[in-house]
């Protein structure tokens, strides 16, 4: 295990996005995100995603020095274009057009397209109760190469693992404890089944199914024609549904497909985003209040056999993230490994 430091950490992931022909303000948003999702203890979203998009910026599927642009807008939402570059990017770019919107008319949904993977959906969540504001997230993919889940009751693959995020400001307490829901509607992100896989490891039981509809803890099942699962039996599977709708459906990001961009698993993604002030039908003291207390009043309960102590959505995040920047960020050594062998072939001293 190493252990590096976030401003470390960035500086190095934003010098070889540099190296690889991506523009300053693009590395930066990219290098930050990752940072931050490791901050957080998503390691699955974060540096170690690193080589995937070096690897996608060399097949041509991302275009590193692209910018966003708005295809269309009225005043109170927006269809963003991401020209293939940095899914990162582009949906910061879409979130913060969404509040600024929302800030003028009370309410913004922006949905975006042309763009690759958008990372931890959390962060636009973060982004939005800092502002005083409600965010949701939703991220579809659907296409033939994305499928990588089976729908309830079936063995074969229909949908993504179609990720959503919901974040409410929490400021009386704290601007960093933001109330945050952040999760794939599958029972684990496709990340955490390549993370065992490439380590050796089996899976929790429940995440996958083979080829066949059988439940497996092997990893390699899943590669080998098996499915991830919606989390939560049914409900789960109308969920993820639901964010297709609203991700691919609503934003229309079929019709922008590119063949030769955006990695095969990205160029059907639609995401769409819903701002609006939290204040909306309320004044914001008195909203701040009740959140405030309703977070007190959660984690006043007596925890159940098994558990420390109960904690808000969000929690874990930021109890991690208050340890990693005091500590420092633990890295595996097989994702360091990795990243230290991509710099050097980019020429970047680490």
């Amino acid at each position: 295990m190493v252990t590096k430091t976030a401003d470390d950490l960035r500086t190095l992931v934003q010098k070889m996005l540099v190296a690889a022909g991506t523009d300053d303000q693009t590395a930066f948003a990219v290098s930050d995100h990752l940072v931050q999702s490791n901050l957080a203890g998503v390691e699955t979203h974060g540096v170690n995603q690193l080589w995937r998009y070096l690897l996608d910026i060399r097949n041509g599927q991302i275009v590193p020095d692209a910018q966003p642009a708005v295809l269309k807008q009225a005043a109170n939402s927006a269809l963003v274009g991401g020209n293939w570059t940095f899914g990162h990017a582009v949906a910061k770019f879409g979130m913060e057009l969404g509040i600024e919107k929302a800030k003028a008319g009370d309410i913004a949904i922006i949905s975006m397209v042309q763009l690759h993977h958008i990372g931890r959906v959390g962060t636009y969540g973060e982004m939005a109760a800092r502002a005083g504001m409600v965010g949701m997230t939703f991220g579809a993919g659907y296409c033939q190469a994305a499928k990588r889940t089976a729908p309830y009751g079936g063995r074969g693959r229909v949908l993504d693992t179609n990720p959503i995020s919901m974040g409410f400001p929490n400021p009386q307490e704290s601007d960093d404890r933001p109330v945050l829901l952040d999760y794939a509607t599958t029972t684990k992100a496709h990340s955490a089944v390549y993370l065992a896989k490439r380590r050796g490891q089996d899976l929790p039981p429940g995440l996958v199914i083979d080829k066949d509809g059988n439940p497996s803890t092997d990893p390699n099942a899943f590669y080998d024609d098996g499915s991830l699962l919606p989390f939560g039996l049914h409900k789960g599977y109308c969920l993820m549904m639901a964010v297709e709708f609203l991700g691919r459906i609503i934003s229309g990001s079929d019709e922008y497909m590119d063949p030769n961009r955006g990695d095969m698993l990205f160029r059907h993604q639609g995401v769409t985003m819903i701002v609006f002030k939290a204040d909306l039908f309320r004044s914001m003291p008195d909203y701040n209040k009740s959140a405030f207390d309703m977070a007190q009043w959660t984690r006043s309960i007596d925890p159940a056999p098994g558990f420390d102590q109960v904690m808000m959505p969000g929690d874990p995040e930021a109890n991690r993230r208050a340890e990693y920047l005091r500590d420092g960020i633990p890295i595996a050594d097989d994702v360091w490994k990795t990243i230290v062998d991509e710099a050097k072939t980019l020429g970047v001293d680490v």
